[in-house]
């Protein structure tokens, strides 16, 4: 089971060198940042209450690819929305239509200077000054067949580089990245699926058009099915201020539970089947999805009957503050996949088999990985959220689909511009702690190589990780961000680190 201990020093290390004169600025300039923002949340967050009284000011509402709930003048209630962002786009969308036709472009520059590291090993984040550019072009598209059943097709394309590779961090600093940096550059298809809705009530509500469901109203009790090629993340975990890389944080431990090894392929996408109950304040939803040939693989298993994934998750749209809107999420799952177990990768070294520990040295035969996530997004005021995560896998089978992570706690704030007077801006600050099994630290500490971490040798040490940003509307849908990212104990190693990771995001909404 992972190491309990929580350890939120997110200073440098006794031992570590403090002659490093470039070094020691960007620290003190990360402390600044950090205790700048920190700052602003609590003025933001005593001063929200008065604003709300004295101003007037209306929700706004888009229809947009961010989901927003209808706009209303009374007073917050259990069934606001917890975090209610507009989006504004290059053209307006038009309503009451069976088609949907959008788009986006996501371009993320992350640099981070040179830091302390007494050695490396080939899958380490380079110790060395290195910077590095993502894009992610997408287009959606969508038709309503009938009043219950659409026809969702998404396309993609990908590019640019990402710092080491994406290499060396369990929470990797930019989700936009692609992890294997050989494959092909092309458009591919990143969603495509039937999305039937089976109506339980007579009773409709209004539902937020988005690249997601084009439906204008909604059954308040229903069945809804869907089918095809999607993303997990998609219908999992989701958080309002802390699930989306394009307008919010940009780390894949914030924006997804690090712990949740849910079934992808390398570019994060899946083929399986989601269904999906919806009352008024409640709901439930399982998955049943393929699973990739090996960690991090971008081909996919097709025999479900032997490798697959389940997911469960119950959603509670109830808040925790009285008068103040919020949501509780449960999620569990089980990984059915060709995963190596740590202890007998460690077993086949201590025998002298092999040269290092390997964890993808073992013939094929199924194993299981299992886990579960905590995920709460509560109203403090409006337009302002606080939100937390908790995620645990069983931790002996290998790290697979996601990110190199056994247990992760997640706490943060984000708070939408209306509170400064510009609706569209949105700000955020967010705190990680991430840790891995005792199999997985003394498979890595005996030189064992993940499919993203592993230095040669491992002084182990919970992976501590402070983000924080700033998104900016410019004109129309053109959103620009800086952010900041602070992590100690890159790849779980006290013996390397801390660095810093300033960024800078254009967002471009069609």
């Amino acid at each position: 089971m992972p190491d309990m201990l929580i350890n939120f020093n997110f200073g440098a290390e006794p031992h570590m060198r403090r002659d490093n004169t470039k070094f020691s600025v960007w620290v003190r300039a990360m402390a600044q940042a950090a205790r700048l923002t920190v700052a602003i949340c609590v003025v933001m967050l005593a001063s929200a209450p008065a604003r709300a009284q004295n101003t007037g000011a209306q929700p706004a509402c888009a229809d947009g690819g961010q989901a927003t709930q209808t706009c209303s003048a009374a007073p917050e209630s259990p069934t606001d929305p917890p975090d209610d962002n507009p989006v504004e786009s290059m053209f307006p969308r038009i309503r009451n239509t069976r088609f949907w036709l959008s788009g986006q472009a996501n371009f993320i520059f992350q640099t981070h200077p040179p830091f302390h590291a007494p050695y490396s090993g080939q899958n380490s984040l380079n110790p060395n000054y290195e910077k590095a550019t993502s894009r992610v072009l997408t287009l959606y598209t969508g038709v309503r067949l009938n009043d219950s059943t659409e026809l969702l097709v998404d396309i993609e394309e990908t590019g640019g580089a990402a710092l080491s590779t994406g290499l060396g961090l369990a929470g990797a600093p930019n989700l936009d990245i692609v992890r294997n940096p050989l494959l092909s550059k092309a458009p591919y298809l990143a969603r495509g699926m039937i999305h039937k809705v089976f109506a339980l009530s007579k009773d409709k509500v209004e539902n937020q058009r988005s690249f997601l469901s084009l439906f204008d109203e909604v059954p308040r009790r229903r069945l809804e099915i869907r089918f095809g090629k999607f993303s997990m993340a998609d219908f999992f975990d989701q958080n309002s201020v802390g699930s989306d890389t394009h307008f919010r944080f940009a780390n894949w431990t914030v924006d997804n539970n690090g712990a949740y090894d849910y079934a992808a392929d390398t570019r994060g996408y899946t083929v399986g089947a989601v269904a999906e109950f919806q009352d008024r304040n409640w709901g439930f939803r399982f998955a049943e999805a393929l699973m990739p040939k090996v960690a991090n693989g971008i081909d996919l298993v097709w025999r479900p009957w032997q490798v697959h994934a389940e997911n469960f998750e119950y959603e509670l749209r109830r808040g925790f503050i009285s008068r103040k809107a919020g949501v509780l999420r449960l999620l569990a799952y089980t990984n059915y996949a060709n995963m190596g177990i740590y202890r007998e990768a460690i077993a086949q070294f201590e025998k002298g088999l092999v040269l290092a520990p390997d964890i993808t040295h073992h013939p094929w035969r199924i194993t299981r990985k299992y886990g579960f996530g905590v995920n709460v997004e509560q109203n403090l005021a409006r337009n302002l959220t606080a939100f937390a995560r908790f995620g645990w896998d069983n931790g002996k089978t290998e790290s697979f689909a996601y990110t190199e992570v056994d247990q992760t706690f997640v706490g943060g704030l984000g708070a939408s511009g209306a509170l400064w007077h510009r609706r569209f801006d949105r700000a955020g600050l967010a705190v990680v702690t991430n840790a891995i099994s005792k199999d997985h630290q003394s498979y890595l500490a005996h030189g064992g190589y993940g499919f993203l971490i592993g230095d040669g040798r491992l002084n182990y040490g919970r992976e501590n990780i402070v983000e924080t940003y700033y998104t900016a509307h410019v004109w129309r849908g053109i959103y620009v961000a800086p952010g900041l990212q602070h992590i100690e104990n890159p790849g779980y190693n006290r013996d390397r680190g801390p660095v810093l990771i300033p960024s800078f995001r254009l967002h471009l909404e069609f």
